[in-house]
């Protein structure tokens, strides 16, 4: 069978190499301007990880990964073009209703304080938190970077189904379940 995949999710490029790298799990979000209220919604439980260079800066991450924001950058694809290497699978959805909550995961992503601060008090209190379990395609593939996935927005439907083709967990089972152990304090989505 030939699995194909539709939909994407926008993540910061240096966020989805974390991912790639096993160096976090976590994603964290807020809403995007073109969302419904603006708020994020967990639409989809698989989707390709599609990186985006805009917004994201040294100010934004930890100093532990400005190496890797330096990296995503020197290895930036050509204007207009954009890889899809990665697919992600979502196993827990949390919600941060106080910032300490929010600041009771530093160290597991990598995201600045300032920044969880800046999208927690984002219109209204809150931010979601997905622990995703990330595959490495054999086969990437390259788009062009079109108007449709350009934008504030967190999810797109791609044109076509992408082929999947062979996928490699980027962390053992049991790695994963026991990074996600912290968040079990955190209450579910709301």
């Amino acid at each position: 069978m030939n699995e194909t995949l539709q939909v994407a999710l926008k993540e910061w490029a240096v966020i989805c190499q974390a991912l790639a790298e096993g160096r976090q799990i976590l994603l964290l979000r807020k809403g995007g301007l073109a969302e419904p209220q603006g708020r994020f919604r967990v639409e989809h439980q698989r989707f390709w990880l599609l990186p985006t260079y805009v917004h994201q800066q040294e100010t934004g991450i930890i100093p532990e990964y400005h190496d890797l924001l330096s990296r995503v950058r020197a290895e930036q694809p050509s204007p207009g073009q954009v890889w899809l290497s990665h697919v992600a699978e979502v196993a827990v959805v949390a919600y941060c209703h106080t910032l300490e909550q929010a600041h009771s995961l530093d160290g597991m992503h990598g995201w600045s304080p300032t920044t969880v601060e800046a999208r927690f008090h984002y219109r209204q209190p809150g931010l979601f938190v997905l622990a995703v379990r990330v595959y490495a395609v054999k086969q990437p593939i390259q788009l062009e970077l079109t108007p449709h996935l350009e934008g504030c927005k967190s999810w797109v439907v791609l044109d076509q189904p992408l082929p999947l083709g062979p996928m490699f967990p980027i962390l053992t089972g049991e790695n994963f379940t026991a990074r996600c152990r912290p968040l079990e304090r955190l209450p579910r989505e709301v």
